[in-house]
């Protein structure tokens, strides 16, 4: 007999035709942290050429393992979502709620994205953001000429606490680009 799969992401679509006016309300019931794309209401089915069914990309972010027969079992009180499956990759699935990477697709506002049930939605743009944030950490060190890490920590205290967990999360690598600026400035001196 084959395994079912279980995952603690799972995706499903959610049909404007077919759920509840209050499926917001049905899902804080599931206690499950859960984050939905906007409306897309002007994808076209490229086959056809007709527009696609107003539809939302849901996706439950659950603390254990489940499988796809308890995720149905759960999601079935929002009238039957049917296309249900294994989160592979967040980024893409976050990319596909806006069409970020699709330029052919009709593009959604990050704005319009719901979440609720303690998903943490800024965390999470700002971790599909990490290389920009990242670059904006540098940008500050270089622009505010920072050459000890205390004086970037102050900084981002003060004026950025997001930009905080960023640099205590990177410390050892940017304690040693500051090191570096340190040492290029110390050598330009002499």
């Amino acid at each position: 007999m084959k395994k079912e799969i279980r995952s603690s992401k799972w995706t499903f679509l959610i049909y404007q035709e077919n759920v509840p006016a209050n499926y917001l309300d049905i899902l804080n019931t599931f206690h499950v942290p859960y984050v939905i794309s906007p409306w897309h209401n002007k994808d076209i089915d490229f086959s056809t050429r007709k527009p696609k069914k107003p539809h939302k990309h849901a996706v439950l972010c659950f603390d254990s393992l489940k499988s796809r027969s308890q995720v149905v079992e759960l999601v079935s009180r929002l009238h039957g979502p049917s296309h249900i499956e294994v989160v592979h990759s967040p980024k893409g699935m976050f990319d596909y709620f806006t069409h970020a990477d699709n330029p052919d697709k009709s593009p959604y506002s990050i704005e319009d994205i719901e979440s609720g049930c303690g998903f943490n939605l800024a965390k999470f743009l700002q971790e599909q953001n990490l290389a920009g944030s990242i670059s904006k950490v540098i940008d500050v060190i270089n622009e505010q000429e920072v050459t000890e890490f205390r004086l970037l920590v102050n900084y981002a205290k003060e004026n950025n606490p997001s930009m905080l967990e960023i640099i205590v999360n990177k410390t050892y690598f940017f304690s040693k680009y500051i090191d570096s600026v340190r040492y290029s400035n110390e050598q330009r001196r002499k």
